[in-house]
C-alpha cells in the first residue's frame, strides 16, 4: 500500500511539473531569456500566463542576438513598439505543427504573418527550429530571428 500511495505521490508531482504556462515553459527552456526579459518589460508576462490558448512563435537568444545592441535597447525601452513586436509573435489558438498550413495568418497584434511551408517551416523567412513545446495554455514554436511588424 505505501508503495502505491509513493507511486501516486510521484505521478501527481510529475503532472504538477508539467503543467506550465507558456512563461514559465520558455523561462524554463533557458534559451529565451531576452524575450522573458521583453515580455516583463511590455507588461505582457500576465496576458501569457491567462487562459488562452496562445501559439507563440518564440525567438531564443540567438535570435534577439542578431538585432544590433543599440536597437534591442531601444526597443526593449519603448513599451508601445515593443508590445507591438511581442504579439506579432501570437497567433491566438493552439495551432499545433501538423495544422500548420502556408498563407497568411493573423496575429494578436492585428497584422499578419506569412507561413511557408516549402523546405522547412518559416515565419516570415524565420526559421522554425523547433516545434510544439506545449503549455498548459497554449504551444511554442521556437524561431530562430525576430519578425518585425510592417
Amino acid at each position: 500500500m505505501k508503495k502505491l500511495i509513493a507511486i501516486a505521490a510521484l505521478g501527481s508531482a510529475v503532472f504538477a511539473a508539467q503543467a506550465k504556462d507558456i512563461v514559465d515553459t520558455a523561462v524554463a527552456a533557458g534559451n529565451f531569456k531576452t524575450l522573458a526579459t521583453a515580455l516583463q518589460a511590455a507588461g505582457l508576462v500576465d496576458t501569457l500566463k491567462g487562459p488562452g490558448p496562445f501559439t507563440v512563435f518564440a525567438p531564443t537568444d540567438a535570435a534577439f542576438a542578431k538585432i544590433p545592441k543599440a536597437d534591442l535597447d531601444a526597443l526593449l525601452k519603448d513599451k508601445a513598439k515593443l508590445t507591438a513586436v511581442l504579439t506579432y509573435h501570437v497567433v491566438p489558438g493552439k495551432v499545433m505543427a501538423a495544422d500548420v498550413k502556408a498563407g497568411p495568418v493573423k496575429t494578436v497584434q492585428g497584422g499578419s504573418l506569412t507561413v511557408a511551408t516549402m523546405g522547412g517551416v518559416t515565419v516570415n523567412q524565420a526559421k522554425v527550429t523547433a516545434t510544439d513545446i506545449v503549455a498548459d495554455n497554449g504551444v511554442i514554436h521556437v524561431i530562430d530571428s525576430v519578425v518585425m511588424p510592417k
